[in-house]
């Protein structure tokens, strides 16, 4: 029974919303994009750079019956946020769903890192979270309703050697998803994120990775890494009605990893 008594239908559906997803021109976000276009949603493809393969993302949807658009923009970047969701809102109309995914990581010891690594990647992986919820949350605080879905990182929760700035902003995430989640979910807005493990990307590519951080990631129960399609999986069930009572979530797709 719903909250007014009367029966709560739920679905997996996103017929008739649009989802903004960053970040989804490849790995994870396009993944994300994918399968939210499957569930019904028209979907704008944020990237920074990256217009063929934006393109390949619009395509693959378009060729399965759904709608997308390509939009390019830094999401570190304050005005470029706003421009890209003023044409998003001029393309594609309301915005329901915000999928905050683009990131960057870097593997380097502690002493090493520089001022600029650290800026660079607290400005790709928190600030552009903070920017992007900023820019639609008006939008749907107007409408009553709205979904945000945050990429942290289980390294943001266990901490990692050699990766303090990562691990830091996506601890930041974690910490900026659960007081949004507080601040508007009188508004009728749910904000959740995912905190994955390892996923087979081009940005942690199992190719390059040393012996040592293998070892490290294979030590689970299931003893492998996740593919991006299962990260999406949980994206959509955060972005659909099958999850209208979480709110300040944090779901770990992890294999069952526990180890820092």
């Amino acid at each position: 029974m719903s909250a007014q008594g009367s029966p709560m239908s739920v679905s997996l559906s996103l017929a008739g919303q649009t989802a903004l997803v960053t970040g989804a021109s490849t790995g994870i976000g396009r993944a994300i994009a994918i399968l939210l276009a499957r569930a019904g949603a028209r979907v704008v493809i944020n990237h920074l750079q990256q217009p063929q393969e934006a393109a390949k993302v619009v395509q693959a949807i378009k060729n399965a019956g759904g709608q997308a658009v390509a939009i390019s923009a830094d999401v570190s970047d304050g005005a470029a946020v706003q421009r890209l969701v003023a044409e998003a809102l001029h393309t594609v109309g309301d915005l329901h769903i915000l999928v905050n995914n683009a990131g960057i990581i870097q593997e380097k010891p502690f002493l090493d890192t520089t001022d600029d690594d650290w800026d660079r990647m607290m400005a790709t992986d928190l600030k552009s979270v903070f920017l992007m919820s900023r820019a639609v949350l008006p939008g749907m605080v107007a409408h009553g309703s709205g979904v945000i879905v945050n990429l942290a990182s289980d390294l943001g929760i266990l901490g990692r050697e050699h990766y303090a700035p990562y691990c830091a902003a996506k601890a930041g995430v974690i910490g900026l998803t659960k007081s949004l989640a507080r601040e508007f979910a009188p508004h009728g807005i749910r904000v959740n994120a995912i905190a994955p493990g390892p996923v087979n990307t081009a940005m942690v590519s199992l190719e390059s990775m040393s012996p040592e951080w293998m070892e490290k990631e294979l030590a689970t129960p299931q003893h492998r890494v996740a593919e991006p399609e299962e990260i999406a999986a949980t994206a959509l069930f955060l972005a659909s009605d099958l999850s209208r009572f979480y709110c300040g979530q944090v779901l770990g797709p992890n294999g069952g990893s526990v180890m820092p």
